[in-house]
Order: structure tokens, then C-alpha cells, then sequence
């Protein structure tokens, strides 16, 4: 039986490029119409408890290592590398990947472009109950949650075993 190589090929990566392209656009452009739309502070109730809020962020999740902002962006950068180097040498293990990376790569990008540009990240999304955040966070937890679910599917499929089909069967005395 013959193995499937797990690196991956033209396909893979066009669909991790236009995932992540895709993601990062949305990202940039919600950003810019809350940017341009919303003063600093200012919240626009949408539905339930969603609200639109023009928040900045200097740090990561809840705001947190703010006056860590070089190291955080450091580290966003190489996970961004870490990804597309696993995905260039996984990236066929699992139908979902090019679509659980490329939501990871591009919402982390979107944060990322940001850091570079304006020094934060802008927020914008407000469930009141939660600390606002943007498309690109909704795409990192996609993404994340995408990729837990392929590696336990993975898991979970039966392991083919390695066969060799050029040696003969041993033989057995009845």
C-alpha cells in the first residue's frame, strides 16, 4: 500500500491563499469603516447585545502585555512562520488545514498589519459581556477550534499500517 505524501501541494496553498487573503481583507476593510465611521469610544448598538464600539488595543486577548508591544509583535511574526513552515510540511494530513491555517494566518496577520501601521489593534466588535475585539480574533478562534477538530478527527480514523508490497509473504507450515 502506498502512502500519501503529507506536504503541501499547489492546491493546498491556493486554498491557504485565498483563505488568508480573503481574511485579511475583510479584517482591514471593517477596521477602516470603524476607523473612519466611529470616533474613539463611540458605540452604535447593532442587535441583542451586539454593539459596535471603536476600541484601540495595545496588547493581545483582553488587552493583555500592552507595554509589550514589540515582543508581541515579534511573536506574532514567528507564529505566522511557524504556520506556513507546518502547513508547507503537513499541509494534505487533513481536508480542513488549508482552511483552519489560512484563518489563522490571516487573522493574525490582520492584528499584525495593524501593530506595524498604528502601534495597537483596532477592536470594534462589543457583546457588553466580553471585551470588544475584530474579525481577525473571530478568525484566530475559527481557526484554532477548525484545527482541534481535524487533529481529533485524525486521531480518531484508523492508522494504516506500512506495508511493504515488493517482499513476499513469509512462509507458514500448517
Amino acid at each position: 500500500m502506498a502512502e500519501r505524501p503529507l506536504s503541501a501541494g499547489p492546491f493546498h496553498w491556493l486554498g491557504l491563499l485565498a483563505v488568508a487573503v480573503s481574511g485579511l481583507a475583510a479584517d482591514q476593510l471593517t477596521k477602516q469603516i470603524v476607523v473612519t465611521q466611529l470616533a474613539l469610544g463611540e458605540s452604535v448598538h447593532v442587535v441583542g447585545p451586539l454593539h459596535i464600539r471603536h476600541v484601540n488595543n495595545p496588547g493581545i486577548a483582553f488587552g493583555l502585555f500592552s507595554s509589550w508591544a514589540s515582543i508581541v509583535t515579534f511573536l506574532t511574526a514567528g507564529a505566522v512562520l511557524w504556520m506556513l513552515f507546518y502547513f508547507a510540511k503537513s499541509g494534505a494530513r487533513h481536508p480542513i488545514l488549508p482552511v483552519a491555517l489560512g484563518l489563522l494566518v490571516g487573522g493574525s496577520l490582520g492584528n499584525l498589519v495593524d501593530r506595524l501601521r498604528i502601534g495597537h489593534v483596532t477592536d470594534f466588535l462589543d457583546l457588553r459581556f466580553w471585551p470588544a475585539f475584530n474579525l481577525a480574533d473571530t478568525f484566530i478562534v475559527v481557526g484554532v477550534a477548525s484545527l482541534l477538530l481535524a487533529l481529533v478527527d485524525a486521531e480518531r480514523q484508523p492508522r494504516i499500517r506500512r506495508t511493504h508490497s515488493n517482499r513476499p509473504a513469509p512462509k507458514t507450515s500448517a
